[in-house]
């Protein structure tokens, strides 16, 4: 069964490379947005990141929290966040069960060969815990400020 809007977001605690573990549920009272993303480094997904950092301060005054999450390791967003100077938490999922939780761990295809990857998505929960809102296949340019416009309107 497909997760949809309204229905409450999987809870997790993944570790993060500051700021210790990311645990959804002790973030209720706000919005939190969570994107996922294929692999640190990457030009779709620094793409992604920066673009999620350049607009932190507007995500702040609406008390939202953004979360990137990938299957790379902690130390791997750690270089990640340092080669970038990204502002977002960036949670490490290398077990893939928060992936899998929010059906993001799929099969893909290139050039014939079939292989599992994280298909790119984000998730807008409110401050209930609940998903107001679910971006899938997303495509980088212009995707942040489409999550910040929406948060907005959440929390007006």
């Amino acid at each position: 069964m497909a997760l949809a809007i309204g229905d409450l977001a999987p809870d997790f605690t993944l570790d993060s490379d500051r700021d210790g573990a990311l645990t959804l549920s002790a973030l209720r009272g706000k919005p939190v947005v969570v994107y996922f993303y294929p692999k640190d480094d990457t030009s779709g997904c620094t793409a992604e990141a920066i673009a999620f950092t350049g607009l932190m301060p507007e995500f702040a005054k609406l008390g939202a929290t953004v979360i990137g999450i990938s299957p790379d390791s902690v130390a791997a967003h750690a270089k990640f966040r340092a080669k970038y100077e990204l502002g977002v938490a960036l949670g490490a999922d290398p077990d893939k069960g928060v992936l899998e939780a929010y059906e993001v761990w799929v099969e893909k295809s290139m050039y014939g060969r079939k292989y599992m990857g994280v298909e790119r998505a984000t998730y807008l929960v409110d401050a209930a815990g609940k998903i107001a809102q679910i971006w899938r296949k997303v495509k980088v340019p212009g995707h942040a400020e489409a999550v910040l416009k929406a948060t907005a309107a959440l929390t007006t």
